[in-house]
């Protein structure tokens, strides 16, 4: 059983979306401010984080850059009621994998919950399928049917983490902290190279396209047939 871990300072939300999280097969822990979803980290590692942003004593854009330090791999969902360009840019900066506004839709929720859970277990098992196309992570290579390609590691690491999460947006620095290092020298340009790179080394991949998004930074998009 998954056990999931929200973090609001509404107690009447928290109840109500830990209620139906339990209600739908997972184990829940429940914080109200950052300080106490660390605290609760350090006795028992949840599977995934919700979190509201606007928190008293470590609000969630703290919390998730402080998860991201320690728990690189955890999947974070952040929750607010800040819908804009610029909120968004905040909360896939400092790492988060997923963002809700509010009010809450709790099916929704489900199915972001699910969807990111799913990734996590796919970068953990070091093999990710979208479509035909197979990536494996020991090998750095991408295979569809006989056609294999074997890519650079940053090249490979930048495609794993963008295909690990199929339209969630990523922008530069995002990308340049997790592949290249928090202490990277190297211009976010560098971004723009490797995704040019990689766009024309797998124009023979049809299973996938990595996007532009203007103002925020790349995502991929699966291709149906």
């Amino acid at each position: 059983m998954f056990t999931l871990l929200v973090v609001e300072d509404d107690r009447p939300l928290q109840r109500m979306m830990c209620a139906f999280l339990g209600l739908n097969g997972y184990q829940t822990l429940s914080a109200s401010n950052g300080e106490e979803a660390l605290s609760t980290i350090e006795r028992v590692m949840p599977d995934l984080v919700i979190a509201d942003v606007m928190m008293p004593v470590m609000d969630g854009w703290q919390l998730t850059a402080e998860l991201r330090r320690g728990y690189p791999l955890l999947p974070i969902i952040l929750v607010t009621a800040r819908d804009t360009i610029e909120d968004k840019r905040m909360g896939f900066s400092r790492g988060a994998d997923d963002y809700l506004t509010k009010p809450v839709d709790l099916d929704e929720l489900l199915l972001h919950v699910e969807a990111l859970l799913r990734r996590a277990q796919a970068m953990t098992s070091h093999r990710l399928s979208i479509g035909d196309t197979v990536l494996d992570y020991d090998s750095l290579t991408i295979t569809r049917g006989s056609d294999t390609l074997t890519l650079p590691k940053k090249e490979f690491y930048l495609l794993f983490k963008l295909l690990s999460s199929p339209k969630q947006i990523f922008t530069r620095r995002q990308l340049m902290d997790e592949i290249w290092g928090m202490d990277a020298q190297s211009d976010e340009r560098t971004v723009d190279v490797h995704i040019k790179r990689l766009r024309e080394k797998c124009e023979s991949f049809p299973d996938f396209t990595i996007q532009t998004v203007r103002g925020l930074g790349y995502k991929a998009e699966k291709c149906h047939g």
